[in-house]
């Protein structure tokens, strides 16, 4: 079924020029079947599949119908299909060679990472812009990894573009990926620092980067972007406690404070420090990045030390919890530690007392340096 707003029209220009060929009455109903299909294609991939194989018996020579039945088969996870209609838009000079990382993917879905390869050393390969080709690195990383070969999958991601220092489109997507990749390796610690980086930079939410961090740290997410208040809790109690003084989880802001990272604290994870030379034995960098949003404070004007590292570093003393915060762009998510500080008293928590968020560092500030 078709509905009566999609017109077709919605198309761009040079889409519906290769429609040109067919009956306009044919024409239209191909085109609002294409429209459907991408529509559809990230809410429901397999309803966008049906429409464009709708569009592809309808017109199934017109090189662009038959991109659109490949890219939405392989949303549906339709490998075989995938290969199939991309390799025929390409015969008909529909496709071009920034489809070889879908195909590649494809080859990979059906169990044949070995063909993945010999995509991603195909002279097409070299004429991919710089997304595409970032795509094809991450394709053969899990082709590797398909075959066993986990040092292997991490080498071939350490490219320049993992040591961009500026956010690109393929950032998330490359940090992401270069961080699952150390997982296989049994680098689970590097791994981490990476996930940090991938939660940053997706700014969209397309990956699970935030809960990956979070599992290899032993951290509770909490999404800010939920309802204020349980939903068995009326805004009114909450205030009603929150004037009682029942502040469940007051903290001494020496030991925790929250974490919110803006887009300066954004930057620095990205500039921190860059991946370690690519080799075959592909040993940790002890410059390696991590997300250190929040640190101790400096006592007695010693220099601010990181809650990760427990190294100087050249960033001065962080900010009291008083400061005025930059609100701009903040990350959308937050950590809180599973467990309150052994050095402090577990807070005295209510039923009926709103939940803050804290994070707590794993270093403790000693009380001689005091």
């Amino acid at each position: 079924m078709l509905p009566d707003d999609v017109t077709g029209d919605e198309m761009d220009a040079e889409a519906r020029a290769e429609l040109r060929t067919l009956p306009k009455d044919l024409a239209s109903r191909v085109a609002r079947h294409l429209v459907m299909a991408g529509r559809l294609g990230e809410d429901d991939p397999e309803l966008a599949y049906k429409h464009a194989r709708a569009a592809r018996r309808l017109a199934s020579r017109v090189g662009i119908v038959r991109e659109a039945a490949g890219l939405a088969a392989y949303a549906a996870g339709e490998w075989s299909e995938a290969l199939s209609e991309l390799r025929t838009a390409r015969r008909l000079g529909a496709g071009d060679d920034s489809y070889l990382p879908v195909m590649a993917d494809a080859e990979r879905g059906l169990g044949r990472p070995e063909r993945a390869l010999d995509l991603v050393k195909s002279p097409e390969a070299a004429r991919l812009d710089a997304l595409g080709a970032v795509e094809l690195r991450i394709v053969e990383s899990g082709a590797r990894r398909d075959l066993g070969q986990f040092d292997a999958a991490v080498v071939t991601l350490q490219i320049p573009e993992l040591r961009d220092r500026r956010l690109r489109p393929w950032s998330a997507r490359l940090f992401y990926a270069y961080a699952d990749a150390l997982v296989e390796a049994d680098r689970a610690e590097e791994a981490s620092d990476w996930f940090a980086r991938a939660a940053a930079a997706d700014r969209d939410g397309e990956t699970d980067a935030a809960e990956r961090y979070a599992e290899l740290e032993g951290l509770d997410i909490l999404d800010t972007e939920d309802d204020e208040f349980p939903s068995d809790e009326s805004p009114a109690i909450a205030d009603e406690a929150a004037q009682t003084g029942s502040d469940a989880a007051a903290v001494d802001d020496a030991h925790a404070v929250p974490v919110t990272l803006d887009e300066s604290e954004v930057e620095q994870i990205f500039t921190s420090a860059e991946p370690g030379t690519p080799n075959a034995a592909d040993e940790p960098s002890e410059a390696e990045p991590v997300l250190s949003a929040v640190a101790d404070e400096p006592t007695g004007g010693e220099p601010a030390t990181s809650a990760a590292t427990d190294t100087p570093t050249d960033a001065g003393p962080e900010p009291s919890a008083a400061d005025e915060p930059v609100s701009v762009d903040p990350v959308a998510f937050e950590f809180k530690a599973a467990e309150p500080s052994p050095a402090e008293p577990a807070p005295d928590t209510t039923e009926d007392a709103p939940t803050a968020v804290f994070l707590e560092p794993d270093d403790k500030p000693d009380p001689k340096q005091n």
